[in-house]
């Protein structure tokens, strides 16, 4: 039965049942109703960026066979290097909860497909159904199901326009009107992403801001470029695959709508703060989220999932951490992680612990003297935070790989020991040198590489597609950044910023 449902998201509100009991007639439905003229296909390609085919309704039967079967499509072109051009033809086939009412479009609605083979079924190397697998893994292996939400970082680039307000560098962290001159931009991004996914805890300014880029690029010479963060809920992790990706199509063509443009790259100038794409992540089991015991520490399953990442973090980078300028942004001293480690605390660590709202002071009786009514179950906002992946992630890949990590990590116990001894306090409270004998990350594309490469067997055994393997590390190795730092410290000053600009501004919308 149809009850009202109260949600931001329109399709929601319209359809009157929360989208994982969305069935084709809804749709139907909805189309028919609506006056819904044309369905745009969306699904994602090799580096996460959405295509779409815009199909027109002309009549119902033709409406029932596009939601039922989708559409075709060469995924020769979608993932250069997976298929043969001879064996290439795949389905894209409509996922009925990713549906959404264009945004700015009353008579167009947009639905996420997955990729199916030639019988129909999924196919088995996109990304897509690579992500579906692990979270199925997952499921049947340890009986646990993985939510997560991504911290979507990213420079909105604008015209200068005048002196007035000028921002500080380093100093955009939260700020706001007049100093954040994007806020418009921001705001509609804000409510248009909140209305697609139904799935966003807020949007605000980030610490990054340069009041005048100097670039070779025309689209950077002489802008303002303003960091923001768009962090999103937590959702199943499959979902986030879907809406990581829908998000940042999103943001870029509500900043073009705006004459503006916007970059993911891990870094835009040297010394300022790059974007990353952190996740978090929580278990459940029967629905309810087992990152804490009943004390408000760190359980079992939290510290066994902290120990599986740890274990294969140096090849997990290959997939958050694509290009040369990743490895610009993983240094010391920029809030970023360098070493193999996890702290409750310290934000250079890999992992890290956020705060939860599960506090020993009830926090609105404190603020509100006057408050009486029981406080909201807490407990599904435990999460942990995992630091390394930037804008350049191979968003399903990537989810995939973390997701198979998870698994290992319960299932085995060695991902346990190895998260009781890899933690660091705060501030390196385990004494000057803490970090000396730590695994360290990955410095370049090319040795990202190499430690995919090495760890191959731990992928595929668990159902990862090799040919993914080999694509990957080979659009790493093409970064040519083997000795990237020994090159720059051999020039001077003026040619390390004139290099650092060209090696973070030839990537600017290549994710």
């Amino acid at each position: 039965m149809e009850e009202p449902v109260h949600d931001v998201r329109p399709l929601v509100r319209r359809l009157r049942k929360p989208p994982d009991r969305w069935q084709r007639q809804d749709l139907v439905r909805f189309v028919l109703e609506d006056g819904i003229r044309v369905i745009n296909l969306r699904y994602p390609g090799f580096d996460g960026k959405l295509r779409e085919l815009r199909i027109p309704i002309v009549d119902p039967e033709h409406l029932e066979r596009v939601l039922a079967f989708g559409e075709r499509v060469d995924g020769s072109s979608l993932f250069p290097g997976l298929f043969d051009s001879s064996g290439s033809d795949l389905y894209v086939v409509p996922v009925y909860r990713w549906a959404f009412r264009n945004p700015w479009a009353a008579d167009e609605m947009d639905i996420v497909c997955r990729f199916a083979g030639r019988d129909g079924s999924p196919c088995p190397v996109t990304p897509d159904n690579l992500l579906a697998a692990a979270v199925e893994n997952l499921r049947t292996s340890t009986g646990a199901t993985l939510r997560a939400l991504a911290e979507l970082e990213f420079y909105l680039i604008m015209e200068r326009g005048d002196d007035r307000f000028t921002g500080k560098a380093q100093r955009n962290y939260h700020q706001a009107e007049p100093y954040l001159h994007g806020r418009d931009v921001a705001d509609e991004i804000l409510r248009v992403v909140s209305e697609v996914t139904g799935s966003v805890k807020y949007c605000h300014g980030e610490v990054g801001y340069l009041d005048q880029i100097e670039s070779e690029n025309p689209e950077l010479q002489g802008h303002r470029a303003e960091q923001y963060e768009l962090e999103l809920s937590l959702v199943p992790v499959e979902d986030l695959g879907t809406w990581v990706s829908v998000a940042r199509w999103l943001i870029r063509v509500i900043a073009d709508r705006y004459g503006a443009s916007v970059t993911y790259s891990p870094k835009l100038e040297p010394g300022m703060a790059g974007s990353g794409m952190h996740l978090h992540l929580a278990l459940e089991r029967d629905g309810r989220n087992t990152m804490r015991d009943d004390d408000g520490e760190l359980s079992e399953d939290a510290l066994r999932l902290i120990g599986g990442l740890l274990g294969e973090a140096p090849a997990l980078t290959a997939f958050g951490n694509t290009v040369a300028s990743s490895y610009l942004r993983l240094v010391p001293g920029q809030e970023a992680p360098t070493h193999v480690c996890w702290g409750r605390h310290d934000r250079s660590s890999l992992i890290r612990i956020p705060l939860d709202f599960r506090t020993a002071t009830r926090m609105d009786q404190a603020m509100n003297p006057s408050e009486s009514g029981p406080p909201p179950d807490a407990r599904s906002q435990a999460t942990v935070e995992f630091r390394s992946p930037d804008g350049s992630a191979f968003p399903h890949l990537l989810l995939a790989a973390v997701t198979l990590c998870v698994a290992d990590g319960l299932s085995r116990d060695e991902a346990l020991d190895r998260a009781k001894s890899l933690e660091v306090d705060h501030g390196g409270g385990r004494g000057a040198g803490v970090t000396d004998s730590l695994e360290t990350l990955p410095a370049s594309a090319a040795e990202a590489a190499e430690r995919l490469l090495a760890r191959r067997a731990f992928l595929e055994e668990r159902g990862f597609a090799p040919v993914w393997i080999d694509l990957v590390a080979e659009k790493l190795r093409q970064e040519s950044d083997r000795d990237l730092a020994t090159r720059l410290s051999s020039l001077s000053k003026p040619e390390q910023i004139t290099e650092f600009r060209r090696i973070m501004h030839k990537d600017l919308h290549k994710h």
